[in-house]
């Protein structure tokens, strides 16, 4: 399957030959947020060629990590049992690499996808077991996200719903997920807008999801 032979005998070598093309482990991502239709990943993965996407989706296939499945008419993708062992190796290495972040470039976007497993990676299920079940609203740029977390558990879909607390954010998010920007400064310099809710709940958001820079 793989379209780069290393010519090694190591664990680490097969990943890598099976997912290590480009695009291949942001496809992984997206599915693991949920099934999508051809047409959904593109959107999701707005720069990949089409070619490309075609390819990958065969080749990862042929892995065994996702497969094409029926429904509602329609074909859709979904990752397979031993492609969802691939979450907890895609949650590390978005942590790992949010250290390096910094601002975002004109050029970069955030998707509804990417964002869901920002949240992933950053939630704490030790803090917010401690904490009253909340609801948030997030909206980054033209996607609403609906965040719900009730002691240990955490719920991340698009669309909206009754919630605890709503605000507008963008790529200053990352400040205040990292600690950099507290949630009152972050309020204060409108890099968070409260919508509804009292904006002491961001204190709470920001302590269950964190992630170290």
């Amino acid at each position: 399957m793989a379209a780069r032979d290393y010519g090694q005998y190591c664990g680490i070598t097969q990943a890598l030959e099976l997912v290590g093309e480009r695009w291949a482990l942001l496809i992984v991502r997206d599915l693991l947020v949920g099934p999508r239709r051809y047409g959904e990943l593109a959107a999701g993965l707005p720069r990949i060629p089409s070619n490309i996407l075609a390819a990958r989706l065969k080749q990862l296939q042929e892995a065994g990590v996702i497969r094409r499945a029926p429904r509602s008419r329609v074909i859709i993708y979904e990752l397979t049992p031993y492609g969802r062992e691939l979450e907890p190796v895609v949650l590390a290495l978005g942590a790992w690499g949010f250290k390096a972040m910094g601002d975002p470039r004109d050029e970069q976007i955030i998707t509804p996808d990417a964002m869901t497993m920002t949240l992933r990676t950053a939630f704490r299920p030790h803090v917010a077991a401690d904490l009253p079940a909340t609801a948030y609203a997030a909206r980054l740029g033209p996607t609403d996200l609906l965040i719900r977390v009730d002691g240990s558990t955490l719920d991340v879909t698009r669309g909206d719903g009754p919630v605890d607390l709503a605000f507008v954010t963008g790529p200053e998010i990352r400040r205040l997920l990292s600690g950099e920007l507290t949630p009152d400064r972050a309020i204060a310099t409108g890099a968070v807008e409260v919508l509804h809710g009292p904006g002491e709940l961001l204190d709470r958001f920001a302590s269950t999801f964190h992630l170290a820079a």
